[in-house]
């Protein structure tokens, strides 16, 4: 009975040691999972930062500002497709003096030159204006009216025979446009008096400020 009970507690003893030595493994397997795991995050959290960064990278670069050459082609393109069709008031023609910086619209009644480097940026002002008569209904234009920087002309006109138009007056320039043609156009007004403002920039004119 002695030898029973001594193998009894020796079993016991025996079941406690193997039973805290698999709760020491357990532990040990639970702290190697941890620290698996947060490697595992962290790998993860600097992986996603590089690819983050690799897309920032990636953006595509600002858009270069346009030249006077693609100002001028803008300018002309749009006098000619957006020209006003009643016989009076067309521009019929419009050519770029690099040299001089001159701006040449072509009308029905003559042509005028416009002197860029001579406008005030910080004066475009647009209108509707009705060229209708008693005699003839017309189309409604817009125009964009700039006028000259102080002690600079702004325009000289001249009539058929190249004769000096003294009607006209010479501080303010006019670029005119159908009104139905221009309102298809979106954003027209801004893109039109902007590419203006840019071009007598770089023609050596007056810069736009802010003085209010």
């Amino acid at each position: 009975m002695v030898a029973q009970t001594q193998a009894n507690t020796h079993w016991s003893r025996g079941f406690i040691l193997a039973a805290k030595h698999i709760q020491r493994g357990g532990a040990v397997t639970v702290m190697r999972s941890a620290r698996m795991g947060a490697a595992t995050l962290l790998f993860l959290a600097s992986l996603g930062g590089a690819q983050t960064a690799a897309h920032k990278k990636a953006a595509p670069p600002p858009k270069p500002e346009p030249t006077e050459s693609d100002l001028v082609e803008y300018i002309r393109g749009q006098l000619l497709s957006l020209s006003p069709n009643d016989g009076i008031n067309d521009n019929l023609d419009v050519r770029y003096d690099e040299t001089n910086k001159t701006l040449t619209v072509t009308t029905p009644a003559g042509h005028c030159d416009i002197f860029l480097s001579g406008l005030n940026p910080n004066n475009a002002v647009w209108d509707v204006f009705d060229p209708s008569d008693s005699d003839r209904q017309r189309e409604k234009l817009v125009r964009l009216t700039m006028v000259s920087v102080s002690g600079k002309t702004a325009r000289t006109c001249y009539d058929k025979q190249d004769h000096v138009d003294a009607t006209l007056i010479g501080n303010r320039a006019r670029l005119l446009f159908s009104e139905p043609k221009a309102d298809d156009v979106p954003d027209f007004h801004d893109k039109m008096t902007k590419a203006m403002k840019k071009l007598i920039a770089l023609d050596g004119g007056a810069l736009e400020k802010d003085i209010f």
